[in-house]
């Protein structure tokens, strides 16, 4: 039987929305090992098993690539300690202390998230790609296109800025795209495809379709730069 979720999980995750405290959730811990980190490393062993064919490169240790549930609230307003949605991200090799672009999985209550990109580039890292795409932004804006996606995927906003970063020419074709400070695309199913034994065939069919994508943005990030960033 190939990995899934079941209800519970989603269950276990709309009761954490309303009790969203310590004693809640160490009460109820013994249900988040079965019902959501159980299943979750499992799914994450076999999308790595299917990446081990067209992009190994990503492949991480499940339990490594399986984000933590608890929330870092020392400079957040709010101060619920645990996340109500289990995820994992798949960062490429080199880059894992970084951010650069990857892949990323998350179940929530209302809704199955598949994604892949950059979403929290490093200062140089924003800069790098910025620079990439004063010469690359044509093939961004294919694999963004919707005749590329096919349907199966969609470019996010980005985080736009309002105006231009300094240094970047104002009147540039790639203007827009250099606005961004995110650059990715994402699926957003129903939660209950998380239940279904194709659970893992919905990931990968997506990560496949992205890897151009994530290729094209880590390309700046995984080789020497041939003049200082700055």
């Amino acid at each position: 039987m190939k990995a899934h979720f079941t209800p519970a999980c989603l269950k276990f995750l709309r009761d954490l929305q309303r009790h969203n405290d310590r004693d809640w959730f160490n009460a109820h811990k013994d249900i988040y090992e079965a019902e959501l980190k159980t299943p979750m490393l499992a799914v994450i062993a076999e999308v790595n098993e299917a990446l081990a064919s067209f992009a190994p490169q990503f492949v991480r240790d499940p339990a490594k690539c399986m984000m933590r549930i608890y929330r870092d609230i020392r400079f957040s307003p709010n101060k619920q300690p645990y996340k109500t949605n289990v995820a994992a991200w798949w960062a490429r090799a080199g880059l894992e202390k970084t951010s650069g672009a990857g892949f990323y999985l998350e179940l929530s209550p209302d809704a199955l998230r598949i994604a892949a990109g950059a979403y929290m580039p490093e200062k140089d890292q924003l800069l790098a790609i910025r620079r990439m795409l004063l010469d690359e932004h044509e093939e961004l804006r294919r694999l963004f296109s919707p005749k590329y996606l096919k349907g199966r995927m969609e470019p996010f906003d980005g985080q736009k800025m309002s105006r231009g970063p300094k240094g970047f020419p104002a009147d540039h074709p790639a203007l827009d795209l250099i606005l961004h400070r995110q650059w990715g695309i994402m699926a957003t199913l129903p939660a209950e495809t998380a239940f279904v034994p194709t659970l893992e065939k919905e990931i990968v069919s997506r990560f496949r379709l992205a890897i151009p994508l994530v290729e094209l943005l880590n390309r700046p990030l995984t080789v020497k730069a041939k003049a200082p960033l700055f």
